[in-house]
């Protein structure tokens, strides 16, 4: 790609993740990124900097914090990545970690193949055959492989051994410089097609017996496609699910929670999501909120298990967040769906 090319400001926010204002506040405190300016005085940004931002926000998401990366220059950054991706490890195979707790989940009859399309055996096949077809830009081939691994496997499966050790090892391979975002993009796409299919092939749940959860995340927070994956996890226990999708200004969270009448508020946070959303507008969030509406936080986001606002449910899993579903019906005194 020429070095000639130039982004706006509000190009690289929808490229990285990273804001707005995250990246004034950079220029302001470590000095990069250092944008010129256009015509008009807007901050346009080198391709070379957009792509070290995208190799910062990678490794936000895996847990560094900004004072400790931003202001290294490119080749220390990706010595940091490559360490980064070891500690990351490979996906999960069978036999190898604890699978999350289910309840009422049952695996369809495996799917009859056409010739010459085995069906994997192992979780980790599915995994690897999937890696396989990014590296070969076979977008049609990838959603082949998911089209079949959603009914052999079942949709909690599904989600457990082959998009979540699926993105965790895109994410290894984008650090090591394996994957392009390009093809981080429409894998990402192929997953949420395939993830809405199965979802909405499930049965009804029974409004009388089912938690009604609304599921978001707050403003500055963009990550959507694990939204989509808890969606499909919570369906599969029993619950009626709100997806709202990423970034819901707390306003109309409040809204929708009265409009809907919800139970719960399952809200997501990674590491890389600002510290205020966790310190500020969660709590003020819950303070705003009837008593009676039950809050969920989940993700990876750190201040989540050290500072955790009162009222607030920190779900670490799936296992955990199958177990707050029970919770809630013991609660109200119902049995969960068969």
């Amino acid at each position: 790609m020429s070095r000639s090319l130039m982004m706006s400001i509000a190009a690289v926010e929808r490229d990285t993740g990273l804001s707005k204002d995250t990246l004034r506040i950079w220029e302001k405190r470590y000095g990069f990124p250092s944008p010129v300016r256009d015509a008009q005085g807007e901050r346009c940004y080198p391709m070379e900097q957009v792509e070290r931002l995208r190799v910062i926000k990678r490794l936000l998401d895996v847990g560094h914090r900004p004072g400790r990366v931003v202001g290294l220059p490119p080749e220390d950054l990706q010595t940091l990545a490559d360490r980064s991706a070891d500690a990351q490890g490979r996906p999960t195979r069978a036999g190898r970690g604890r699978e999350p707790e289910t309840t009422a989940v049952t695996t369809p009859a495996p799917h009859v193949l056409r010739p010459g399309h085995a069906t994997p055996s192992l979780p980790g096949d599915w995994v690897e055959g999937a890696l396989a077809r990014v590296d070969a830009h076979d977008v049609a081939g990838l959603k082949r492989l998911l089209a079949q691994a959603v009914p052999t496997l079942g949709l909690a499966r599904f989600i457990t051994e082959v998009c979540a050790p699926l993105l965790k090892a895109m994410g290894e391979g984008w650090l090591r410089g394996r994957f392009q975002v390009p093809q981080e993009h429409w894998v990402s796409q192929c997953l949420q097609q395939s993830l809405h299919a199965a979802i909405h092939a499930l049965p009804p749940t029974d409004p009388a017996q089912a938690p009604r959860v609304l599921l978001s995340t707050f403003p500055g927070e963009p990550h959507s496609l694990g939204l989509l994956m808890v969606e499909g996890w919570l369906t599969l226990q029993g619950a009626q699910v709100i997806n709202l999708g990423a970034q819901t200004p707390m306003a109309d969270l409040i809204d929708a929670c009265e409009n809907h009448r919800a139970d719960v508020v399952a809200l997501s946070f990674s590491a890389s999501a600002p510290a205020h959303l966790v310190q500020d507008a969660l709590p003020a969030f819950r303070d705003r909120l009837p008593p009676r509406v039950a809050i969920w936080a989940g993700g990876r986001n750190p201040l989540l298990a050290r500072r955790a606002p009162a009222g607030v449910m920190v779900l670490d899993d799936l296992g955990e967040l199958s177990r707050a579903v029970q919770s809630w019906h013991n609660a109200q005194g119902v049995g969960t769906p068969a």
